[in-house]
């Protein structure tokens, strides 16, 4: 690990950057120790899921008619493998390059002291230590590969639009939901990679999570007058952008999810509105709810700072009647062009931006930008209710 005490160089701290599947992709020149080649990355993992999903629809004829649902009509699944399963490889390398200058502006800014460094070091360490495990990712690999498929037919059964007339996955007869060879490459090659990418995404955010939680404990030297207005961690609120990817691939899913249904069973968009609200509302937990450790540390920073600017402004404001109000300035003083003045006011202004500190470093907007980060792949599905030709002129209306 890098001397994290040497300022010009942010901490060694990368949530992607470790672990046995990490080590088997560099390996196998699918990726670089910096996490390049990408684009090998996503076009090899849609081989492996969608494209034998494509090839064994084609020749069991079940990829473009004569059957319920054919592939080439399932929304959901081009959605998934397409989209969200390429949007989390996109989401891993600006989580790696986003997360390190993140972790550092604890050091730049000064807000961990040379008393606290040894602290926030081991900290780091043993959430790399984390990162590293091996019996964690193998104990997510059984999960998905092995008792994934059991799990998740016990708990929704295996049916999907279409099975009864017959879809490209699977039919149903006397019953009995009977697969395809493509049903059967889905359900234990597909969606466990994709299950298993994104349960190790949920691990890592975990991971950042309790490295947040175990940094908000520290004796954090937070400045109430700082400018953010968040004590000097604002830059965490800003820094959840960096999960945006993420959040499109899970409204991606979703999106998928919802298409099927409405194209192929006559639902309606507005029928989803709890399910699209409950993904939203646990997208929004998952970034921003590891923020709110925090809280405790703003408040009392707060505290302190209107306690301590005060007392300075009552003595301060004192000493300025005494002098400009009630007689105190000297003769040859004029107050026309006096710091004071200009002192009072920054003062005024510092004693402002302690007011309004909030219980937690993210603004409005932030919440703002996730959501619409979430939605914005199932923008399209608008369309379902509104002529394109109407929204356009909606739209237009609106800006002109």
């Amino acid at each position: 690990m890098q001397n994290i005490h040497n300022s010009h160089e942010p901490p060694d701290f990368s949530l992607v950057l470790g672990g046995p599947v990490f080590q088997f992709l560099v390996r196998s020149r699918l990726a670089t120790p910096a996490l390049e080649l990408m684009n090998r990355r996503i076009i090899s993992v849609i081989m492996i899921t969608w494209l034998p999903l494509l090839i064994l629809s084609i020749f069991s004829a079940r990829a473009w008619g004569g059957i319920g649902l054919p592939f080439f009509y399932d929304i959901e699944t081009h959605a998934r493998f397409l989209v969200s399963l390429p949007l989390l490889i996109v989401a891993e390398l600006l989580v790696h390059k986003r997360m390190r200058m993140i972790v550092g502006q604890f050091i730049d800014r000064e807000i961990i002291t040379e008393e606290v460094m040894p602290k926030f070091r081991d900290i780091i360490a043993s959430a790399m230590k984390l990162r590293n495990s091996v019996l964690i990712e193998l104990i997510m690999f059984v999960l998905v590969f092995v008792a994934g498929h059991y799990i998740w037919a016990t708990f929704s059964g295996i049916t999907r639009i279409g099975d009864d007339a017959g879809s490209w996955y699977s039919t149903r007869v006397n019953g009995i939901t009977q697969f395809s060879p493509a049903g059967y490459w889905y359900i234990f090659i597909s969606r466990p990679m994709f299950q298993f990418i994104l349960l190790r995404w949920y691990f890592r955010v975990f991971i950042w999570a309790r490295f947040l939680w175990q940094s908000s404990r520290l004796d954090l030297d937070l400045i109430p007058t700082h400018p953010d207005r968040a004590a000097g961690i604002g830059f965490l609120g800003g820094s959840s952008s960096m999960f945006a990817p993420l959040l499109m691939a899970h409204g991606a899913g979703v999106a998928g999810l919802i298409a099927n249904p409405i194209f192929f069973a006559g639902a309606k968009l507005p029928d989803f509105q709890l399910e699209i609200l409950g993904v939203v509302l646990f997208l929004l937990m998952l970034v921003l709810g590891p923020l709110t450790f925090f809280a405790p540390a703003l408040m009392s920073a707060k505290r302190t700072g209107m306690r301590e600017y005060g007392i300075l402004a009552s003595k301060y404001v004192s000493d300025f009647d005494s002098k400009w109000v009630r007689g105190g300035a000297s003769d040859d003083e004029a107050l026309v062009g006096s710091g004071d003045i200009q002192s009072l006011a920054d003062l005024g202004n510092s004693f402002q931006v302690i007011r309004e500190i909030k219980p937690f470093p993210f603004s409005r907007e932030t919440v703002v930008h996730l959501v619409f980060f979430t939605l914005l792949p199932g923008m399209p599905l608008i369309l379902t209710m509104i002529p394109l030709e109407e929204l356009i002129t909606k739209l237009l209306g609106s800006v002109f």
